[in-house]
């Protein structure tokens, strides 16, 4: 480990580890650290991802792909359910991964491509000059160490405290923070080629339950429910719980994660001199399912490519690295975010009976390509119950 370099990198996850990739590819040299003992560990979300937004990043290996689903299930609070199948659903169903695996795959490609990467290494305070970031103080092994880099990239994830310590408010309201466990369960009946998505005020408050297949009979079985809902004997773990003793009562637990996900609007601004965030960090998260693996790939590949521009210009200001901020809000991705904020905001309030009446009219519904706007536009032909309530929605995202 060197004492400068042109890109550091903090966080070993999807986002942190295509940043260092792309930079080294390129040619500049690169330093990733990972706070964790281990790339990938603990596993802290649902490991989905639809399989043309992998495509644009690695290709598919059977090493570290658990299961290939084939289609969805949304389950009502009454028990109906509705399938939509790959035909329709397209891009919205994919591979399940092993992100123990896959995550490494990502860092070893950073590390084939020439960037150094340390584990067990904390980024503990940054380096500043005025308002300039200039890289980190890095807690190794228990000892410190300046580390000064032209670029720095936060990619530290939901609880990244580096932004903050920048002078960037990071903060993320209570209610949308969605609390969330999972079990990585085995020993249970499912079907391989099926997610399922459970919502209701009694299974998951203003949140959704999901079954998210890893093998014949083996499947993380997880929960986020909104933060303002959780409280002694009613919290994620509790739902969980409750859900599962129902279920799927002689299987057996292997794995147990809890944690928050970030449900809200993105950061104001995800630029300052001198550093650029992505992924979680970003709250680049869908705000609608709290997936988050192609967006902080994305905003980490893109944040190297406005990056590398702006460091061969001579200057890494926040007026330079504007057009990834910029960029990113203007992609698809971006404004999936913006919308699917509204949607949530609008879904969180809804009924049960609401919730019901929604999936029974979505199940009579012939779609011949699945989105979220032309499902809305057809229950509201056929639900006139809903009207008010789904034209508001309409209104809000249009």
């Amino acid at each position: 480990m060197r004492e400068t370099y042109d890109f550091l990198v903090i966080g070993g996850g999807p986002g942190g580890a295509i940043a260092a990739r792309t930079a080294a590819s390129a040619g500049y040299s690169v330093l990733l650290v990972e706070k964790r003992p281990a790339i990938g560990a603990p596993v802290r979300c649902a490991e989905g991802i639809g399989k043309e937004a992998l495509a644009e990043f690695i290709r598919p290996d059977e090493r570290w792909i658990s299961a290939e689903v084939n289609r969805a299930e949304l389950v009502a609070p009454d028990g109906v359910s509705m399938m939509i199948e790959s035909e329709v659903a397209g891009s919205k169903v994919g591979y399940i991964l092993d992100r123990k695996f896959f995550d490494r795959e990502l860092v070893w490609q950073a590390a084939e491509a020439g960037s150094d990467v340390r584990v067990k290494t904390r980024a503990s305070a940054p380096i500043m000059e005025g308002t300039v970031v200039k890289g980190a103080v890095l807690d190794v092994c228990g000892s410190k160490k300046k580390v000064y880099a032209d670029l720095t990239i936060a990619a530290d994830g939901v609880e990244s405290k580096f932004t903050r310590w920048c002078g960037m408010d990071t903060t993320v309201p209570v209610r949308e923070i969605m609390s969330s466990a999972q079990y990585l369960m085995t020993d249970i009946d499912i079907d391989p080629v099926t997610t399922v998505f459970y919502f209701g005020t009694k299974i998951a408050p203003e949140g959704y339950l999901w079954i998210f297949p890893k093998g014949e009979r083996t499947a993380n079985v997880g929960i986020g429910i909104s933060g303002k809902k959780s409280g002694p004997g009613n919290r994620a773990k509790d739902y969980l719980d409750r859900f599962v003793r129902e279920k799927f009562p002689n299987g057996k637990t292997i794995e147990c994660v809890a944690g928050g996900v970030s449900v809200c609007r993105p950061l104001d601004t995800t630029v300052m001199d001198g550093l650029m965030v992505v992924g979680d960090a970003a709250r680049v998260v869908d705000p609608m399912t709290g997936g988050g693996i192609y967006n902080a790939m994305f905003t980490g590949r893109l944040a190297v490519q406005v990056g590398t521009q702006a460091l061969s210009d001579g200057r890494p200001t926040k007026e330079a690295l504007m057009p990834y901020d910029r960029q990113w809000r203007e992609s698809p991705m971006g404004r999936s975010i913006a919308r699917n904020w509204h949607i949530k905001e609008k879904f969180i309030t809804l009924s049960d009976a609401k919730l019901n009446a929604i999936i029974h009219s979505a199940k009579a519904i012939d779609l011949k390509d699945f989105s979220t706007i032309s499902l809305i536009k057809e229950i509201m032909k056929r639900n006139p119950l809903l009207l008010a309530d789904l034209a508001g929605l309409m209104a809000s995202i249009s």
